[in-house]
């Protein structure tokens, strides 16, 4: 009869202690779940902090942009259109005045040409720097190679374009971005980088179109902080950004830039 009450002790011992075992294992458990589903978040919440922030500064480098365009657009209207047409207006009063002689009418007239084509051509100049004819009437190939056209009439640098893809079937919206996305990049490759070549090459690889962009300048750190933050590449994100594409930089010292995108 003891050695039945001992024994049940025992498998009432093992139960409490199984169970508990059990009980541990499970709050262990929970625990567990508990601090990694919260770790997980918070990488979430920090990834999304992340990409709010490089949001907000791509959107900051769109605004300072279009302020930058603004500005350049006001100054060259106020110096070399207005300041134009008050030179014109004074001139045409001139030729009210009483006595002029044959000479000096011609003269004044040819000065009120003379400006006044001046005054059309910087406004095409303007308007062409807004929206480019050629794009609009055209297409983006053409736009380009007019773009090329541009930049090897200086002499200073070669620009070589070759594309196998459909550009001109893209939305207007889209060829204007990528219209402007090479611009920067030839504009650096001749400002900054001092190169002597650029060559462009548009491929369509799947569902994509994709972009090389190289030239043979001088380059520059990749690594820094300054050239990641410039103001041209932010606006060059902010294009890449509409366009759902991806963009690599890949450039150093004495070895000029490869850019590859794709959209």
């Amino acid at each position: 009869m003891n050695s039945d009450l001992i024994h049940q002790d025992e498998i009432i011992s093992v139960i409490i202690y199984t169970f508990t075992a059990f009980l541990l294992m499970a709050l262990v458990l929970i625990l567990f779940f508990y601090f990694s589903r919260k770790k997980i978040v918070q990488k979430e919440v920090e990834k999304k902090n992340l990409e709010l922030s490089h949001q907000k500064k791509l959107l900051h480098a769109i605004l300072v942009t279009q302020e930058d365009e603004r500005k350049r657009i006001a100054q060259d209207l106020h110096d070399d259109i207005s300041s134009k047409l008050n030179i014109v207006s004074i001139n045409s009063h001139l030729l009210k005045t009483p006595g002029l002689t044959f000479e000096e009418s011609c003269e004044i007239s040819t000065n009120i040409f003379n400006l006044t084509k001046k005054a059309l051509d910087n406004s095409r100049r303007i308007a062409h720097d807004l929206l480019p004819p050629v794009l609009e009437k055209f297409g983006l190939h053409a736009g380009i190679e007019e773009m090329c056209v541009e930049f090897n009439s200086n002499k200073q640098v070669r620009a070589n374009f070759k594309s196998t893809a459909e550009l001109d079937k893209l939305s207007s919206d889209v060829q204007l971005s990528v219209f402007r996305i090479l611009q920067e990049l030839m504009n650096n490759s001749l400002k900054h980088s001092k190169a002597s070549s650029i060559n462009i090459i548009f491929e369509r690889e799947l569902e994509k179109i994709t972009c090389k962009y190289s030239d043979d300048g001088i380059g520059f750190d990749i690594q820094s902080d300054d050239n990641q933050k410039g103001l041209g590449m932010k606006s060059i994100e902010s294009r890449i950004s509409f366009l759902n594409g991806q963009i690599s930089v890949n450039s150093s010292l004495g070895n000029g830039i490869n850019v590859l995108f794709s959209f």
